[in-house]
């Protein structure tokens, strides 16, 4: 099966990549670093001004009622240059939480704040957690920028609900984490009232198939990126009078790095259009997606560091960043062993 854009993804495609690549800059991302991880003028131009923070949520919830190819899109320019951006915990998990399971009167009150970029919100998830009528107790320790949240979306097998970041019972620790361009915080609960949502599977069930399809694209993007920038290295650098991209085996590991590349763009759009079009191997699709394209990225990442170089371990270097980036996303929403044990329990259950 070919698969294309078509026109319209297509200049979303290209106005993403010229947005990020213009604004997305290391010394703007090394500056939210310094601060507090996010990088508030890219975030306020890119949900007001380039308008496409309302994609992947349903005309009906006030987004602009496009799927999760476009939504993929948006990531893997994103991730092409490691932007500052807590696009997806406040507007992939949570907003698509809310879109998929909120009453209309949620949608209306939170919705147009996080798509404008006013609110930033985070998702909790804590399987153990604890509800005592609308009472919440429980913990989560990964919560990307929950330091800088003003909602949180609580998940559990028990409900979801929504917690005011400012509500009695609620504590938020920041933490040191590798990954310094997406900070996480620790998020306690202390019998602290939430709202429960109106459909609690619904709303869990679509932000992790987004958020899995969301990461996998960013994944796709770093790995991208790192072997983009190390082809451009690859002709700069001369050594022995020849660029060094000249040496079989550097190529050889450039071309190793394409062929894992494709292979992880496959998996990600196939993942998307599998979720947006309601077929049966979508949940396997996004799981194989996640798995694949993550560890895709943290080889190419890594060879980007090798292939450099000792310029590529400095500091000064943003090899380093995308290293960084693609651990963290290895290590985020499952692990790639728990994403193929998904896979494998399907392939099973299917057999039988």
């Amino acid at each position: 099966m070919d698969f294309a854009f078509t026109d319209e993804q297509a200049m979303i495609a290209e106005t993403a990549k010229a947005f990020f690549s213009e604004n997305a800059t290391s010394a703007r991302t090394r500056a939210a670093m310094a601060a507090d991880g996010i990088d508030h003028a890219l975030w306020q131009a890119f949900c007001q001004e380039l308008g496409l923070s309302g994609i992947g949520i349903p005309e009906a919830a006030g987004g602009a009622g496009l799927g999760l190819v476009e939504l993929a899109i948006i990531a893997e320019a994103a991730g092409a240059q490691v932007a500052a951006l807590p696009m997806l915990g406040s507007l992939v998990l949570c907003g698509q939480a809310i879109a998929a399971g909120g009453s209309g009167a949620q949608r209306a009150s939170h919705l147009p704040s996080l798509l404008s970029g006013e609110t930033i919100a985070g998702y909790v998830h804590d399987a153990a957690l604890k509800a005592d009528g609308t009472a919440l107790t429980g913990e989560a320790g990964f919560v990307a920028h929950g330091g800088s949240a003003g909602l949180f979306v609580v998940t559990s097998s028990a409900g979801a609900w929504l917690v005011a970041a400012d509500a009695p019972g609620v504590t938020v620790a920041p933490l040191t984490t590798m990954d310094q361009t997406r900070p996480y915080a620790r998020v306690t609960l202390e019998g602290a009232q939430g709202e429960p949502l109106a459909d609690a599977r619904k709303a869990t069930g679509a932000a992790h198939r987004a958020a899995f399809v969301a990461v996998a694209a960013e994944a796709l993007g770093v790995a991208q990126a790192a072997l983009d920038r190390t082809v451009a290295y690859a002709r700069e650098r001369v050594q022995f009078g020849r660029p060094i991209g000249s040496f079989q085996a550097y190529k050889h590991r450039l071309a190793d790095m394409v062929v894992e590349i494709e292979q992880a763009r496959s998996a990600v759009y196939w993942a998307a259009c599998a979720v947006d079009e309601g077929a049966q191997e979508a949940e396997f699709a996004v799981h194989a997606a996640k798995s694949f394209a993550a560890d895709t990225a943290f080889k190419c990442a890594s060879d980007m560091i090798q292939l450099h170089g000792g310029i590529g371990f400095t500091w000064e270097h943003d090899a380093h960043l995308f290293f960084k980036r693609a651990r963290a996303l290895q290590s985020m929403l499952g692990s790639g062993a728990w994403h193929r044990e998904q896979v494998a329990a399907m392939i099973l259950r299917d057999a039988a």
